[in-house]
């Protein structure tokens, strides 16, 4: 192994690979899958969430690299790869669409390596950073996204990662400071709103297993988007978001809440 090869401790869990045990995946070990179970026992709807999370992801993509005629995204907090990652839904709309990926798991780092691949169009890279780290990522960020033009900010189930409510909001406030009018920020995060007291034991659960994931209300989520235009139908469950047409009526309303949201041109 190389001096700066990132070291994988498998004897602590980590979010990105606990959700991927919830997805159904296989890059998680045996720690992740524990508190992936203790979660779940005690909040069977978590894989619901997570499922529905993902989705949610594709449409908001879709609509971004499409009807808004976005070509950049910065993915904070990318997890490990699944199907249709950012990358790959936007290409698939503009091969010329260019990503970044942050992530602090160095075995997000080593798969990202091996399977997140461009078109030869477009562009796709990947930064090891915490989100804590705004500016660093900015920086690195830019050696391939061009920060004068829009770009998408997706901020998909990160923030409840930092668990003070300011420097949460900071974070925001620092990423969404530097991107060009006409950017994006797609949000989204847990919340106790569906089933508080199943949702209150399940980040109990997280914080004494050493994965601990802070809950916000929807109220809070919808803060993040202050000062920016609230796409209809504005913070909702993810499951609702713009749910693609079935023979089953809208999807029952789950725990994680988001929002699309674009900058406005300054005046």
């Amino acid at each position: 192994m190389a001096a700066d090869e990132p070291v994988i401790d498998t004897s602590v869990p980590h979010s990105a690979r606990v959700w991927n045990y919830w997805l159904g995946g296989k890059d998680n070990y045996p720690v992740d899958r524990e508190v992936g179970e203790q979660v779940r026992a005690v909040y069977p709807g978590i894989v619901d969430v997570a499922r529905h999370s993902r989705a949610f992801l594709g449409r908001a993509v879709r609509y971004l690299a499409g009807e808004a005629g976005i070509g950049q995204f910065l993915d904070i907090g990318t997890g490990l790869p699944t199907v249709d990652n950012t990358h790959e839904v936007a290409q698939r709309v503009n091969p010329g669409s260019r990503i970044v990926y942050v992530d602090n798991d160095p075995l997000v780092l080593t798969h990202a390596r091996a399977l997140l691949s461009s078109t030869p169009e477009g562009a796709c890279d990947y930064i090891s950073a915490d989100v804590r780290e705004p500016d660093a990522i900015l920086e690195r960020a830019a050696a391939t996204l061009d920060f004068g033009r829009p770009v998408a900010l997706m901020m998909l189930g990160i923030l409840g990662n930092v668990w003070d409510d300011a420097e949460a909001k900071e974070i925001r406030d620092r990423l969404v400071g530097a991107l060009a009018p006409g950017s994006f920020l797609v949000l989204e995060d847990g919340t106790d709103k569906v089933d508080p007291e199943a949702a209150a034991q399940a980040e109990q659960t997280r914080a004494e297993a050493g994965d601990p994931y802070k809950l916000r209300s929807p109220e809070q989520i919808a803060g993040y988007f202050d000062g920016l235009e609230l796409l209809d139908p504005g913070v909702v469950s993810v499951s609702q978001w713009r749910p693609e047409p079935n023979p089953w009526g809208d999807p029952p309303e789950v725990t994680a809440f988001c929002g699309v949201a674009r900058k406005p041109s300054l005046t």
